[in-house]
């Protein structure tokens, strides 16, 4: 299948010959798509459509990779617009989890609801990323909080990859909390994702990465290292959930297991980030949560960009802290609260957490060779990006070459 992508006004990409943030503009351009990948970028001019089996006519529109959305908990069964409003009312997350609330009260759901019932939710929730430019994302278990539930999880992100134009790369989240039938006995839950569910993900290869929830009142600094060191035995890399509520040293650990990712980060310490600069840790950033939240304190992002960290940011797309598959929303919160600029984001939504998930060499920027993941905005230049907030600029979304999402087919 050879396409024709024409007339395009400003395409922009990381400049990977350059450092982080540096962005190659080119104007006026066409970009020739063979068998899902990028056979040609050039002036546009009136070239021969010899051979060409379908010509897309961007209308002077803008060109961006792909995002890359590499923090998402997109399997889950029920929402918690209740916890919301409590938070509204002045009730913490925090507050929240406590009484019952937050990541259990999920877990409670999704272990009652059937699977090809929550499939179906969960279709109609990545359909939703595709529409809003996303064309990968990193996808987590973790509502499960079960052997059974976990794998139920895992095999619908398995199935769907299967079935769906979205790229889904699975991350086990099995210690995303503890359970309400292991409360007073934790440790039995740490050996059950130890000695059970980690062996099962590995055996069926259902999952690259391994998550946990890393903080106060959930999972201690040695039950995190015990969980991912027994995950690297099994072939998995770590990610953490680091540092969101508390200075709790997740980013230090982060660094000493060298693991992929530490996310959140709201409350790291210094020498969390000179840590994770000397490691080579990604740190990926969750600005829209933070806000979801109501907090006021966010991700450091610039002392992190200026000891040489390479920062992705991502939407945490979850049912109870950040209820968005809505990167153009997370580029504008970014923007104004950690003071990162149209170029940064740009990198940090796709050829930095397109490294974290190890496809940097095929997706994250628009080159020769990778496949064609590309997303066609109606904005006069990338600043307006995050300037016209809350906004869907939107109008193709192309996955592997072919069109995943057209906003004018939506219309009525």
């Amino acid at each position: 299948m050879h396409t024709l992508i024409k007339n395009i006004g400003n395409l922009y990409t990381p400049n990977l010959t350059a450092g982080y943030g540096d962005v190659t503009h080119m104007k006026d351009v066409s970009v020739s798509v063979k068998n899902g990948l990028i056979d040609n970028i050039f002036q546009n001019i009136n070239p021969s459509l010899e051979g060409i089996d379908k010509i897309i006519d961007a209308r002077s529109r803008t060109v961006l990779p792909g995002f890359v959305d590499a923090h998402t908990h997109p399997v889950f069964w029920n929402t918690r617009e209740s916890e919301f409003r409590m938070r509204i009312e002045g009730k913490t997350y925090e507050e929240i989890a406590a009484a019952g609330g937050g990541i259990r009260n999920s877990a409670r759901d999704f272990q009652l609801a059937d699977k090809r019932d929550i499939k179906l939710r969960t279709v109609s929730r990545i359909n939703t990323f595709l529409e809003y430019g996303t064309t990968t994302i990193e996808a987590k278990s973790g509502y499960g909080l079960s052997f059974d539930g976990e794998m139920k999880s895992l095999e619908i992100i398995s199935e769907l990859n299967k079935e769906h134009k979205l790229e889904m790369v699975p991350t086990f989240l099995g210690a995303h909390e503890v359970p309400d039938a292991y409360r007073t006995k934790r440790g039995e839950y740490i050996r059950l994702i130890i000695d059970e569910m980690l062996p099962a993900v590995a055996e069926q290869r259902m999952a690259e990465y391994c998550d946990v929830f890393c903080e106060k009142g959930v999972f201690t600094i040695e039950e995190t290292r015990l969980i991912l060191l027994a995950a690297r035995k099994h072939g998995m890399k770590a990610r953490i959930h680091a540092d969101e509520l508390n200075a709790f040293g997740a980013a230090e650990l982060a660094a000493e297991l060298k693991a992929v990712t530490a996310d959140h980060l709201v409350m790291v310490s210094d020498a969390g980030i000179d840590r994770m600069a000397e490691k080579k840790v990604i740190p990926i950033l969750l600005p829209s949560t933070t806000f979801f939240l109501r907090k006021d304190q966010y991700a450091p992002a610039r002392k992190m960009i200026s000891k040489n960290c390479q920062v992705a940011v991502a939407t945490d797309f979850n049912p109870g802290s950040s209820m968005t598959q809505n990167m153009s929303l997370v580029w504008s919160i970014a923007a104004l609260k950690m003071g990162l600029v149209s170029d940064e984001l740009l990198w940090a939504t796709t050829i930095i957490p397109a490294k974290s998930l190890g496809r940097d060499q095929v997706i994250g920027s628009i080159e020769i060779g990778k496949k064609a993941d590309l997303i066609i905005l109606d904005i006069p230049n990338l600043d307006y990006l995050a300037y016209h907030m809350g906004i869907n600029h939107v109008m193709m979304t192309i996955k592997n070459g072919e069109i995943a999402y057209n906003k004018q087919s939506q219309s009525l």
